[in-house]
Order: structure tokens, then sequence, then C-alpha cells
């Protein structure tokens, strides 16, 4: 029977009717029978592993973080506390003025009621600026200590670094939306695993590893060998003739 065949998708199959036999032949378009029947050699596996490794683009990290001392803190004092304690100053030295010029008792004992508000309110308030200036260096220190230290000096975010600092310490004092402000600086500056793999950064593990296996040999070489309390086995003198 006359007619097109396919035995695979490389070649086509004609039928010869006076021969009653099938011959091969190449696929229309193809250049040559070579490059129609020849199948394409598979990849090398070294090529597909880098092509496919997860971590290809990451950025790596050293473990002992950016060498010499932290950056100078570069924010004043929060503004908004400093705000309030220069206007209860400034409300307490009104104060002392309308008091002495008072001439009754009722009025002279307003006043000095509103004056001593004024003053537990200076009093806590030059008390969380004092606190909070001292917080903000100590954190600020410890995370120009961290690796990602490296990356944020590459990138210039002093001031990004900065911000988080200051948004991170009004948290610890009970600003819930501080609270959320300092978790995205944290996602933004790599501060947690999640966030460095989203920056497709990773930080070096080979020091750690050192440490822990020069601790492991020292332990061993330290622990001295318990004796066995036996004496030496007859037997092993012993052999075949």
């Amino acid at each position: 029977m006359a007619g097109w065949g396919r035995c695979c998708r490389c070649c086509a199959v004609r039928a010869t009717p006076d021969r009653g036999m099938l011959h091969p032949e190449p696929v229309r378009g193809s250049d040559s029978d070579t490059e129609a029947i020849m199948p394409v050699p598979p990849k090398h596996p070294s090529v597909r592993a880098r092509r496919n490794d997860p971590k290809k683009d990451f950025t790596t990290l050293s473990a002992s973080g950016l060498k010499g001392p932290a950056p100078a803190w570069p924010l004043l004092d929060d503004p908004t506390r400093t705000t309030y304690l220069e206007l209860a100053q400034d409300r307490l030295a009104e104060l002392e003025v309308e008091i002495a010029g008072a001439e009754d008792g009722r009025t002279k004992g307003r006043l000095r009621r509103e004056q001593n508000k004024l003053e537990m309110s200076s009093a806590v308030l030059r008390l969380q600026i004092e606190q909070a200036r001292d917080l903000e260096v100590a954190l600020w220190d410890s995370l120009w200590a961290m690796p990602q230290a490296v990356m944020w000096s590459e990138a210039h975010a002093h001031r990004e670094v900065a911000q988080y600092v200051r948004w991170k310490i009004r948290a610890e004092q009970g600003d819930m939306k501080a609270a959320s402000e300092a978790r995205q600086w944290s996602d933004r500056l790599g501060l947690n695993p999640l966030a460095l793999l989203r920056l497709r950064v990773e930080i070096e593990q080979a020091a750690a590893a050192e440490d822990r296996g020069r601790a492991r040999r020292e332990k061993t070489q330290a622990t001295p060998k318990r004796p066995s309390g036996k004496g030496e086995d007859p037997r092993a003198g012993l052999y075949a003739v």
C-alpha cells in the first residue's frame, strides 16, 4: 500500500508497491540525513548543576563582620521628646513668674499644682531621652559587629541602620507602631534568615566549622585514655605450627 508513514520523529517511511519494501527517508526540510537521524548529545552534568544551583547568584558575607570600630552615631536625640521637654521647661519658667505675682492663696495653690505636674513630666522626659540615647548607641555598636555590616558599609546605609535602631528602641519601650516599623526595617536590612534569603545573601560558615573542629580535636587530645584494668591476653603469643 503506497503512502507515507513515520517510524519516529527523525525519519519518514515510504511504502514501495513494486518491491514491497520500506525505505526510510529524511524528514522534509532537514539539511541532511545525518542531522535528521543523529540525536542531540546530552549536556554535561556539571553544566546543569551550575545553572540549577539555587545559590548561584548569592553574595557571601564573611562571618567575622566589618573590620574596625563602628561608625559614629549619626542621629540627634528623639526630636519629639526633646520638644516636649523644652515646652515643659518654658512653661515652668512662666509659672515661676505667675506664682510670684499671684495675690490670693487659691491662685497660688493652683499654679503650684501645675508646677509640680510639669516638673514630674520634665523629669520623666529627661530620663527617657537619656535612656534612649544609651540604648541606641549600644544597639548601634552591636549591629555594626554583625556580618551584615559589610553589606551596609558598601551600600552607605548608615542612616538607614540608624533609623532601624531608633524604631527598635521605641518598640522596646512599648510603642506598638514603632514595633511595626522596626520589623519592616529589619527585613530591608537583612536582620533575619528570611530577609537574607530574599536579598540573596548568605553568611560564611567556614570559620565557625573550623573553630568547632579545632575545639573537638583539642578536647579529644586532652582526654586521657582509661586503663582497661585487664592484663595482656596470654593467647596473643600463640601461633599455629
